[in-house]
């Protein structure tokens, strides 16, 4: 049964191959998770890189490469792949709607610096987020620091549009949330079929964001130049 299996899942991976496929909204995380610290994910990680880089044939004795294996095992953890830790959830503060504006708020081009679950390879893009308000409003460096937490870690970016989306209709207590995400993807960039023009555009519509007319002016909202001299 366990060879059949491990055949199976082997041929699955062979399947999905250089298509670029998630398999479910919420990333994939064992249940243990978090059972060891930080400090000892660093110190794993660290031995791993010394393997691989040592397998490549790289002399870790070079001055320039000492240094590298805890460098790298650092930035997985503090900085790459910190929005895998729910402890690094940004607080999204929201505050009541006093001012009765009761328009659609769009936040442009927030910056997406993310990774590949399939290569871990970056990926690279601007986010647009909207949303209308039903009695509260929220920060909007939140929407920006939102849009980083989930980029933060293996991810497609299917997935991180509908996670950034959730995020603030559960922030907000309302379903009229609306994001687009274009990036380009080293996988795709700079391997494989290494088509350097080419980008991704996701989108995730709820509530009023549904509808033709609404989803029309965010749209054109996203058209508008924001090149400010």
């Amino acid at each position: 049964m366990f060879e059949l299996s491990s055949k199976m899942n082997e041929e699955r991976s062979e399947e999905i191959g250089e298509n670029h496929v998630g398999t479910s909204a919420k990333t994939p995380l064992r249940a243990d998770a978090f059972d060891i610290s930080d400090e000892e994910k660093i110190n794993r990680i660290q031995e791993s890189v010394k393997d691989i880089l040592t397998t490549l044939g790289m002399d870790l004795t070079d001055d320039s490469l000492q240094g590298t294996p805890k460098r790298v095992a650092k930035s997985f953890v503090n900085e790459i792949f910190m929005g895998l830790n729910p402890a690094n959830m940004p607080k999204a503060s929201t505050f009541d709607n006093n001012y009765n504006y009761g328009e659609m708020l769009v936040e442009k081009n927030i910056v997406v610096y993310s990774t590949c679950e399939h290569h871990l390879l970056p990926i690279i893009g601007r986010a647009h987020v909207a949303y209308i308000s039903d009695g509260k409003v929220i920060g909007l460096s939140k929407m920006n620091r939102i849009v980083e937490y989930f980029s933060k870690r293996p991810q497609v970016q299917e997935r991180l549009t509908m996670q950034v989306v959730q995020a603030m209709q559960e922030a907000l207590g309302v379903e009229d949330v609306a994001c687009v995400i274009d990036a380009k993807h080293l996988c795709v960039n700079s391997r494989g079929i290494k088509d350097i023009e080419s980008s991704t555009v996701t989108a995730e519509f709820g509530g009023k964001f549904k509808e033709k007319e609404t989803k029309r002016e965010f749209l054109d909202y996203l058209k508008m130049n924001t090149d400010f001299d």
